[in-house]
């Protein structure tokens, strides 16, 4: 079934997670970031040589992930240095929950670069 332009802008896509943080003794809300904000987060992790900036990236990328139950962000980015003081553990967990959120884990990335690569056989036109 094909979508149309407005079935695909209505689609609520966007998921959010509770995950168990029981170093915090309670639970926290990771949401996946729309493709604006992630090009954002990207964007601000690229220095001016060109290199990656990766100096406290996991609390950078989590201020942008963790919500409140309504889905609405509970820090600003100006609060990644106090967040990044929190837990490594914690920050870990975090991490790879808003990770699988949006794509970005490494294993998303290994299926989505294999699900590029043609697999030959009979599908492929050239056969």
């Amino acid at each position: 079934m094909a979508l149309s332009r407005d079935g695909i802008l209505a689609a609520a896509d966007i998921k959010t997670q509770e995950i168990d943080v029981p170093e915090w003794g309670g639970t926290v809300f990771i949401k996946g970031m729309s493709g604006a904000e992630r090009d954002q987060f990207e964007a601000s992790n690229r220095r001016s040589d060109g290199e990656q900036n990766l100096t406290n990236v996991r609390a950078r990328f989590l201020v942008r992930c963790i919500v409140n139950e309504n889905g609405t962000r509970i820090f600003a980015d100006q609060d990644a240095a106090a967040l990044g003081k929190k837990s490594s553990s914690a920050l870990t967990r975090l991490w790879e929950a808003a990770n699988e959120a949006n794509g970005t884990s490494a294993e998303a990335q290994e299926e989505t670069e294999g699900n590029s690569e043609p697999e030959g056989g009979s599908d492929s036109p050239s056969n």
